[in-house]
């Protein structure tokens, strides 16, 4: 607060700085509000932990429902007015766009982080100092890591398979086995370049789609060795099978162009008309001709295709399809070879893709799709999905997304960490050990950091059915008697006990645990940097309208300025 700011924005002179009906938390009282919201959030996804984590399902607006154990899928349906949890919702979708998994850890570790910050600050600690005091602690803990970290071959691929599947185990796809993982091993692999100075670009975004149709059985998902997409050919006489085809991407438009603005013609004979007809028709065979000499079999345009195109390229022998995504295209281009052409008069040979083995077009269910596949090493990839219901395959999806993301971090940054809570244990009982070796407060919050960390292994045990008590004392004293040996033991969720989680192939990728303590150790520090809450009064003005066009009385005949609408008055 300002000096000589009394509370509420009015100076000692009575003057009000600030509206009277604008809410403020100060002080001790602000802080405690945006731990509480912190820990509010934690406790909605604390839940969906673990490989025996529960579901959650969640109804939106529009009368629709999901059913998942994804953290950041939870939080993204759940409308929350408090700033201090907006913060800690927002850190998920990054801990999702930055390592895939750890979506739930993060939110869990960061709400810890704030709840065990609550006592220091009864005890009168400042709040810089605690925030001090984590940020040294995340530096050492992030050294520690570094130090952890095991290297693996990312060609062995049972070993990236364990890996991958370790990261899902904790999810509702988890109940099929390595079908998820397999999938996405196969799909990143495929997305996968390697440029001229070794570096590797994983563009999973774009390159590799997931095309989700319900029926048939689970064991019919695949990795499609090119790209599939929702479209039938414009004509039933065209052909709907073709060995090696020619391909050609377009992205005009195979019809007379119309004029862009309105055109009136005035025809006087009726030999005009045939003309008007006949000169149609000559334009689009010229188009049709530019095509047709770089002899292709199938032709895939962004744009509309008339009759007449249909017509003549028929007769060449080509099949087409029209009005394609820009993206569909793109991945087509990439598993064809083909480049895509804005002029049909700037079509040449070197244009058309040859690398496509087999064009069919197959019903499933209801519609009809295309299938462009036995492509020689292709850059792009479909991954089919079935199953019985659409939630089912929505939840899949995202599961998939998940492993996608985890398959590209261990591609790009191949270290794995063991999993199961022990690399939380190993990085607890660390700090524990250092915070004895300074002195000040800062031990007392270092102490406070490692304390959090535990909430992870807790967590797992509590989920899992265990007693998360016992569990917690049996890992404190392996990680700190047995040595080397002794910091790979974790939570065995399955049979509720302690097991050595490097042994039993429970590994996560080092990127998903850096960013996730990372994340979870700033977010804390910054939603306890805030000593003060402004919430401004919302508008009286009535809602709908366009600003200015309140009951404001006009002055000045017909000169408006703003004052709302000027009404002419006969």
């Amino acid at each position: 607060m300002m000096p000589g700011m009394m509370p509420g924005g009015a100076q000692p002179g009575g003057v009000y700085v600030l509206n009277k009906n604008t809410k403020r938390d100060q002080g001790r009282k602000a802080q405690m509000t945006n731990i509480q919201a912190g820990k509010t959030v934690a406790s909605i996804v604390r839940t969906t932990l673990g490989p025996r984590a529960m579901l959650k399902m969640l109804l939106d607006p529009m009368g629709g429902i999901v059913m998942t154990n994804d953290g950041n899928a939870i939080l993204r349906e759940v409308d929350v007015s408090h700033p201090a949890a907006k913060n800690m919702i927002e850190l998920s979708r990054a801990q999702d766009e930055e390592g895939g998994d750890g979506t739930t850890s993060v939110i869990i570790l960061a709400g810890e982080m704030l709840g065990v910050a609550e006592p220091l600050l009864e005890k009168k600690l400042h709040p810089t100092l605690i925030v001090s005091g984590y940020m040294k602690a995340l530096e050492d803990a992030q050294t520690m890591l570094k130090e952890l970290a095991y290297p693996i071959d990312v060609e062995d691929p049972e070993a990236v398979r364990e890996i991958v599947r370790g990261s899902i185990d904790t999810k509702f796809s988890s109940r099929w086995g390595t079908l998820i993982s397999d999938l996405a091993i196969k799909a990143t692999k495929s997305v996968c370049i390697v440029q001229s100075d070794g570096r590797k670009e994983i563009d999973i975004k774009r390159f590799a789609k997931v095309e989700k149709i319900q029926g048939g059985e689970l064991t019919d998902c695949q990795v499609l060795d090119g790209v599939m997409f929702n479209k039938d050919i414009t004509h039933p006489r065209m052909r709907r099978e073709i060995k090696n085809p020619r391909v050609v991407l377009l992205d005009c438009p195979l019809e007379y162009k119309k004029g862009e603005s309105q055109t009136n013609v005035e025809i006087t004979k009726e030999s005009d008309w045939e003309k008007l007809l006949q000169q149609e028709e000559d334009e689009m065979k010229k188009v049709c001709e530019d095509i047709l000499k770089v002899k292709p079999d199938l032709i895939i345009t962004e744009k509309g295709v008339s009759d007449l195109a249909q017509h003549f390229l028929m007769k060449g022998g080509c099949s087409v399809i029209r009005r394609i995504r820009k993206t569909d295209n793109n991945r087509i281009a990439r598993v064809t070879g083909a480049a895509i052409c804005n002029r049909t008069e700037e079509l040449q040979d070197s244009m058309v893709g040859t690398r496509c083995g087999k064009f069919s077009i197959k019903k499933i269910g209801e519609e009809y799709f295309t299938f462009l596949t036995e492509c020689k090493d292709p850059k792009a990839c479909s991954i089919l999905l079935r199953g019985a219901s659409r939630d089912v395959l929505n939840e899949m999806e995202r599961n998939l997304q998940d492993a996608f993301n985890v398959a590209r971090n261990i591609i790009l940054e191949p270290r794995l960490l063991p999993g199961g809570g022990a690399i939380e244990m190993e990085l607890s009982r660390y700090l524990r050990e250092y915070a004895r070796t300074i002195t000040g407060k800062q031990q007392l919050v270092i102490n406070y950091f490692a304390r959090a960390l535990e909430v992870i292994p807790m967590t797992l045990s509590q989920n899992s059915g265990a007693d998360g008590t016992k569990i917690l004392n049996q890992l404190r004293q392996k990680h700190a008697t047995a040595g080397v040996e002794g910091r790979w033991f974790g939570v065995d969720c399955i049979n509720c006990t302690v097991c050595d989680t490097f042994a039993n192939y429970i590994w996560e990728p080092v990127v998903v645990k850096e960013s996730a303590l990372n994340a979870a150790a700033e977010a804390a520090c910054l939603i306890l940097s805030i000593d003060e809450t402004v919430k401004n009064p919302q508008s009286e003005k009535p809602q709908g309208g366009m600003p200015g066009m309140g009951k404001g009385k006009g002055k000045g005949k017909g000169k408006g300025r703003g004052r709302g609408p000027r009404v002419l008055q006969r």
